[in-house]
């Protein structure tokens, strides 16, 4: 079970990157299913501090939760079949690093997990352990989404306390 500390981090960062950025035009892109790159970020940011909490590892869990925050900061809608999105699964981190890197002040820690999150789809692995926890939490949110999670699935991660109005 996370902790209110977490759930708390996980919230006010949420609030911080709404700020002056481009963050929340996620809310209206699909990600998986019917689940917005919106919602998928805040699953994987829960998912990461679940991970987290799980394995009993030191974590960073401030880079945790702004790298899982922003690992799909690639601000366009993959589904549209356009040449720019052509092998979007390989090339989005970078998309994504670059977008992130105009609107936001970024740590190594958290460009490495934005950078590296679609491994091994990409080739290189990530650096840190938080990475790692990332790529992991990736992985398990877009299966949720992808086979359909129900709205009591999503309630259970906590994605539904911050959806796009």
């Amino acid at each position: 079970m996370m902790s209110n500390k977490q759930e708390l981090l996980i919230e006010n960062m949420v609030r911080q990157l709404c700020d002056n950025s481009r963050f929340m035009q996620t809310a209206k892109y699909k990600q998986h299913g019917k689940t917005s790159i919106y919602e998928h970020y805040i699953a994987v940011a829960y998912q990461s501090c679940w991970i987290a909490d799980k394995l009993h590892v030191q974590v960073d869990y401030a880079s945790l939760i702004r790298g899982s925050l922003l690992h799909d900061y690639f601000l366009y809608d993959w589904h549209d079949k356009s040449g720019s999105h052509r092998l979007h699964g390989f090339f989005h981190p970078r998309r994504a690093l670059e977008n992130a890197c105009e609107d936001f002040e970024l740590t190594a820690k958290e460009k490495n997990m934005i950078l590296r999150h679609m491994f091994p789809l990409t080739p290189i692995p990530p650096y840190y352990l938080e990475s790692w926890i990332v790529c992991a939490a990736d992985k398990l949110c877009a299966a949720k989404e992808t086979f359909r999670m129900t709205d009591f699935q999503r309630k259970k991660i906590g994605a539904y306390l911050y959806e796009f109005k």
